[in-house]
Parts: structure tokens; C-alpha cells; sequence
């Protein structure tokens, strides 16, 4: 299957690093971004936005205050004035240890909630209520703006992106109005903490300095840890070295998602027929369908044969005996996933050839009865994954 391992937060289980493996697919709950120029991978919690290359512009314009009567998004303000997403900024408010934290983050970007709870002081943080919020800024929701803020009682956090910005549009903390032309160290004084706070964005450049980021999606079926002395210094966990001084057990763990395996497959794997199975996870490896098994001795003979003969060599196959169609055969063995397939008839026996197909080929190929097992045994194993 196509995957990627990717850097990863380590969540409650703490240590040093972790690593999240990805099967890709666009049913994935999981935003990766990677660099298609190099080896760079990290789910969108862990990959780092960096801050824009160049310096902070000066300032052009006057701070004034603008009209905006039901503008209440960065989206709705910046097509009233007519300016770029990219120049407005919005203040997110949260609250931590009693205190009101001011967020700021680009117009067209979110909020990376996980980068946000690494900030100091902010680990437990949640969302300030509307009245919280009211009482905060004296207006509600929609307006709100980091100018006239008492840094005393509201801490400034800015994102790298809008710490280099200027002349950008904020809310003016009073309804129905935004602020615009508003300039750091100008307008209002520096922010208290700029730091990486947001979810990068196609285009990004990689945090490796190789290329520009893309995003895709993916179906997390495994995570490694890197626990380090974590959990055995306070279990005191030790083994003797060479000199028989004690050391602290360097530790790790993993899980594997065992039947997110199976989903992320068919995710991955699938077409208007039903499931395209890697080999090593197909129910079967190989289906051998007779057409008229149960009206020829022929057919019947060459089927059960043909069935000992790959049973003996270790190949995973079923025999569909059924006195159904052999539309009707096919038909289930391409819906479950089958990996290859060979079909016996008559017609074909006369010819001394056997029709083979794997799930996802386009058509079947014919090849020698005499020849079957050995040629499809071949075929199988180069499908199979090595352990």
C-alpha cells in the first residue's frame, strides 16, 4: 500500500518523538503535509509553519477605524474592502489559569490547537465564552482586534506570519466596526510571544529548506514512540553495562491499528467491482473457477488438481464449486478481493490453455494448463510481502 511515516505529537504518552505511518487516502481523517522534494512528512499537528523569509513591510497607511455592520469573518470584511484575505488578521480568545489569552492568526489560516497547548501556560486552555469575551473587549464577538489591549490583563500571542505583517485590518473592539492600516510598534505595542501557531498550508516552504509543502490525507494504522528515560527513571528501571555500572533503560513501544489495516486497504484499494486487496491481506491469494464443474469430468478433474496442487505448494486458494454463473462467480470473488484468479472450461481445455487474471488487471491472459501452477505460483510470490 502506498504510506508514509510521518512526525507525529506525542500526545498524553510523552517522551522524545513519535511517528504516525499513514496509508493515503482522501476517506483519511488525518491532514499530512509533506515535501515532495525530499523525505519530509508530519501530520498537520506537527509540521512547523515558518516564518515569512522577509522582513516586515513599513508601514504605508493611517490606522482608521471602517464600518462593518455585519462583518463579523475576516472573509466577509476583506470582500467588503476589497483587499486580500492575507491582510486581515483575527484574534482568537482563550482562556488558561484564570487568565484571557489573545491568539493572532492570519485571515486564511487556522489555529493548530495542538501548537497552541505547547506555549507555556497555556496547556489546559479552552475557548473563552461569549460573556467572557464581552466583559474582556466591551464588545461582542466578530470585532475583536489586539489595538488598545490592556497587556497587563491580555497576553498577545502572534503568529509568525502576522508578526511580519503590516498595514493589516483587525477588529476595532467595538461593534460593528474593524480597524485597518494597522502597524506593529506604531499601532500597538510588539507582541508579548511570536511563535508557530497555526496549520501550514499548501504552498508552505518545508521546514527541511528542500521544497514547498503539499497536503494530503491519510489513515493512521501505526505509531512508534521514542520514550527515552521517561517511565524507567521514575520506575527506576536499570540494567548493568559492560563494567557493571547501572544504566537507565532507554525505552520505546508501538501499536498497529490491525483491523484499521484492513479498512485503509480497501480505502485505498477499490473499483466499481469491489475491493482490490494487496496479496498478503486478500482473503484467499487465489480463486480457480471451473465453468461447468458440475457437468464435466474434465473440468472437474483438471479444478481438483489444480486446487492439491497449489494446496501442496502453501498458496492460499479456494475452489468455487458452485453451480452458479459464471458471472455470478466472478462477479463475488472481484467484490471480496480475491488477488488472482484462473478460470477452467471446456473451450479452453481443448486448447490446453487456462485463462489467469489478477484483480487488477484489465483483461485475462491465457497460458498453458501444463505450465499453471508453476507460472501463477511464481506470480504469487512476487506479490507477497516479505517479513
Amino acid at each position: 500500500m502506498k504510506f508514509r511515516a510521518v512526525a507525529a505529537d506525542t500526545g498524553a504518552i510523552g517522551g522524545s518523538g513519535s511517528h504516525e505511518f499513514h496509508v493515503l487516502a482522501d476517506s483519511g481523517e488525518d491532514a499530512i503535509a509533506y515535501c515532495p522534494e525530499s523525505d519530509y512528512a508530519a501530520n498537520v499537528e506537527m509540521a512547523e509553519g515558518l516564518a515569512p523569509a522577509t522582513a516586515r513591510p513599513a508601514a504605508t497607511e493611517a490606522m482608521r477605524d471602517v464600518d462593518t455592520p455585519k462583518q463579523t469573518t475576516c472573509e466577509d470584511v476583506s470582500a467588503l474592502l476589497g483587499i486580500p484575505l492575507q491582510r486581515t488578521v483575527k484574534l482568537i480568545a482563550v482562556m488558561a489559569e484564570d487568565k484571557l489569552n489573545a491568539l493572532l492568526i492570519r485571515g486564511d489560516h487556522n489555529l493548530n490547537e495542538v501548537k497552541a497547548s505547547k506555549i507555556p501556560g497555556l496547556s489546559d486552555f479552552r475557548f473563552a465564552s461569549d460573556q467572557e469575551i464581552r466583559a474582556a473587549f466591551s464588545c461582542p464577538p466578530g470585532f475583536l482586534g489586539p489595538v488598545g489591549l490592556d497587556r497587563s490583563q491580555i497576553r498577545v500571542i502572534a503568529d509568525r506570519t502576522v508578526a511580519a505583517m503590516a498595514d493589516f485590518v483587525c477588529g476595532a473592539n467595538k461593534p460593528k466596526f474593524h480597524t485597518a492600516g494597522v502597524n506593529w510598534g506604531r499601532d500597538l505595542p510588539e507582541p508579548d510571544l511570536v511563535t508557530d501557531i497555526r496549520n501550514v498550508m499548501e504552498g508552505d516552504p518545508s521546514p527541511d529548506g528542500q521544497g514547498t509543502l503539499s497536503l494530503c490525507r491519510g489513515i493512521e494504522v501505526g505509531h512508534i514512540f521514542k520514550l527515552g528515560t521517561k517511565y524507567s527513571e521514575a520506575l527506576n528501571a536499570t540494567v548493568l553495562d559492560e563494567q557493571g555500572k547501572a544504566r537507565t533503560v532507554a525505552m520505546g513501544c508501538y501499536g498497529i491499528g490491525v483491523s484499521r489495516i484492513v479498512g485503509a486497504a480497501i480505502e485505498q484499494g477499490n473499483d466499481t467491482r469491489g475491493i482490490i486487496f494487496p496479496t498478503s491481506l486478500a482473503p484467499f491469494e487465489l480463486a480457480i473457477i471451473p465453468l461447468g464443474y458440475h457437468r464435466s469430468e474434465e473440468v472437474q478433474d483438471l479444478a481438483n488438481r489444480l486446487y492439491t496442487g497449489f494446496r501442496n505448494l502453501g498458496v492460499d486458494v479456494v475452489l468455487d464449486d458452485r453451480d452458479e454463473r459464471p458471472g455470478v462467480m466472478f462477479a463475488d470473488m472481484e467484490l471480496i478481493g480475491v488477488a488472482h484468479r484462473i478460470v477452467v472450461s471446456d473451450r479452453g481445455l481443448k486448447e490446453g490453455l487456462l485463462e489467469y487474471q489478477g484483480r487488477s488487471d484489465e483483461s485475462a491472459t491465457k497460458i498453458p494448463s501444463s505450465d499453471a501452477i508453476q507460472l501463477i505460483e511464481e506470480r504469487i510470490k512476487a506479490c507477497r510481502v516479505s517479513v
